[in-house]
């Protein structure tokens, strides 16, 4: 006698795209703001100036960042 044992495939599931939509956009405004605590000053500036970097002068410190 033999056993045969069936493996069930698992089936890839489809995330609709108005779901995966808000946490896209929250990652990418998540990631600018960033940018513009963390990175925006000297070099790779984007915006000329230092209206940036005054801007979030105090939260860059709150958050560990150096600048001066």
């Amino acid at each position: 006698m033999t056993d045969i044992a069936l493996h069930p495939v698992a089936e890839p599931i489809s995330i609709p795209l108005r779901e995966i939509a808000p946490w896209l956009l929250f990652g990418l405004l998540l990631m600018l703001a960033i940018y513009f605590v963390g990175v925006e000053e000297g070099a790779t500036s984007l915006i000329p100036g230092m209206y940036v970097h005054e801007f979030v002068h105090d939260g860059r410190h709150l958050l560990g960042f150096p600048c001066h």
